[in-house]
């Protein structure tokens, strides 16, 4: 009898703790997301819905190595944990201490790095598709030329595909072709040359943006080196990014596929779209985080996930699994843009070879920003009038540093980077899947 008491006190005293905790939690989760309340009143597709309540929640906690189930990534090692409370129907002391000991790592999350273990283990995706990706610039700027007999015009088209990018774009499309495939076919699967076709032209349609980017934003520089409108002029430079984008269409229409010409030709479509809302503000904060992330979709994200689409329809994968990787590119594209807004006001000049701050510098009001308006209500008429006025750049600048805007956005960059990861680890395991979910915390942690 003695002994059941003493059984009974402490799983009471356990279970008095994990309520504690319960309590603790709350309301550390309602202090850090202090964003929740902007989030969960824009009624957008696009947006984070933090203030929803979830029972199930996985989070990933730093470690000393060794650790058990460890995931090593560039010198870093996490852990899965998941917290969905005590096991259902459970009364034994040690289930109800193993959940106060979860809920006690999940508080350490919050600001721990990016990539779930979902048992995978770590491969460089552009060192397993070294064979897919070499010469894919080469490739790219033989298709420019054969479809002109004009040297300049061909020299302007040409002159970002010199293979000093990062070929994020192209990767992505190969790495998600190949993993479908696997998924689809098994492992004597191959990629498909209308799949590497796929990931070329995702590849030209980016630089034709930047093209027709660097002449609205007359920019002076552009991967560490002069902009393409600093060394030619601006008719001739707009017009090369049209050529760029019409030799892309003839080669989607080489396709013959009448799915995939509908699907790529929506990326050109986001892509004006969300120029012209950049170009653009709304008077209330709700309206302007759902004018930011959708207009983030169109001019980042689409790209990625329409491509990552199109492969897949390639391969003849069924309706559920293309979107899947419409999705999985879709958040990676988010975080992709996220991240880099973020690098706008932490990074240097040299390694992101741009200006810093060039966004507000532009007018632009990102993520950090919006998220400093929460804190310094200040913000909303310098975004109003776009930072033109003197001293609105440096005070803006300033201001974001003060708040919590940088964590809030590196936040919502883990999370749809987390989105991602979940989706890959859904496809058949095979190094390619792998590599997608590595895919996602490159992005994460990328410094240019």
């Amino acid at each position: 009898m003695k002994v059941g008491r003493k059984r009974r006190t402490s799983v009471f005293y356990v279970c008095n703790v994990v309520h504690v905790l319960k309590r603790f939690v709350a309301l550390v989760t309602m202090a850090c997301l202090s964003s929740s309340r902007l989030c969960a009143r824009v009624q957008d597709k696009l947006l984070c819905q933090f203030g929803h309540k979830v029972r199930r929640q996985t989070v990933f906690v730093k470690l000393k190595p060794p650790g058990p189930s460890a995931l090593r990534i560039f010198g870093k090692t996490y852990q899965r944990v998941t917290t969905c409370g005590p096991p259902c129907g459970s009364t034994s002391a040690n289930a109800a201490a193993g959940y106060v000991r979860r809920l006690a790592s999940s508080l350490q999350s919050t600001n721990t790095g990016s990539l779930p273990d979902y048992g995978t283990q770590i491969v460089d995706p552009y060192r397993l598709l070294e064979d897919d990706l070499n010469g894919i610039y080469e490739d790219i700027r033989a298709e420019l030329e054969k479809n002109t007999n004009q040297s300049e015009l061909n020299t302007i088209a040409t002159y970002y595909f010199d293979g000093q990018g990062k070929a994020l774009r192209p990767m992505v499309a190969i790495l998600m072709a190949r993993a479908v495939n696997y998924h689809v076919y098994g492992e004597n699967s191959a990629l498909l040359p209308s799949q590497r076709h796929v990931a070329m032209i995702s590849e030209m349609i980016h630089s034709a943006s930047l093209i027709h980017d660097d002449v609205i934003d007359q920019s002076d520089f552009r991967r560490g080196k002069p902009s393409v409108n600093v060394l030619w002029n601006h008719k001739k430079v707009a017009m090369a990014g049209d050529f760029i984008l019409a030799v892309a269409s003839m080669m989607i229409a080489r396709l013959r596929s009448d799915e995939v010409t509908l699907v790529l030709s929506q990326v050109v479509t986001d892509l004006v779209q969300g120029e012209f809302m950049q170009l653009g503000s709304k008077e209330t904060e709700n309206e302007r985080f759902a004018h930011y992330l959708t207009k983030t979709y169109r001019k980042t994200a689409s790209l990625i996930a329409n491509s990552v689409k199109a492969v897949a329809l390639l391969s003849g994968a069924d309706e559920s699994t293309c979107e899947l990787a419409f999705q999985y590119g879709r958040n990676l594209g988010l975080s992709f843009q996220l991240v880099d807004d973020l690098l706008d006001f932490v990074s240097s000049a040299q390694a992101m070879g741009k200006p810093t701050a060039a966004d507000l510098k532009l007018g632009l009001a990102t993520a950090p920003v919006l998220f400093a308006c929460e804190k310094y209500p200040e913000l909303n008429p310098m975004i109003m009038r776009r930072f033109q006025e003197a001293g609105d750049v440096e005070k803006a600048f300033e201001l974001v540093h003060k708040s919590r805007g940088l964590e809030q956005t590196r936040f919502l960059a883990r999370k749809h980077g987390a989105e991602a990861a979940r989706l890959a680890a859904e496809l058949a395991d095979s190094p390619y899947q792998k590599g997608l979910v590595v895919t996602t915390d490159l992005v994460l942690n990328r410094i240019k």
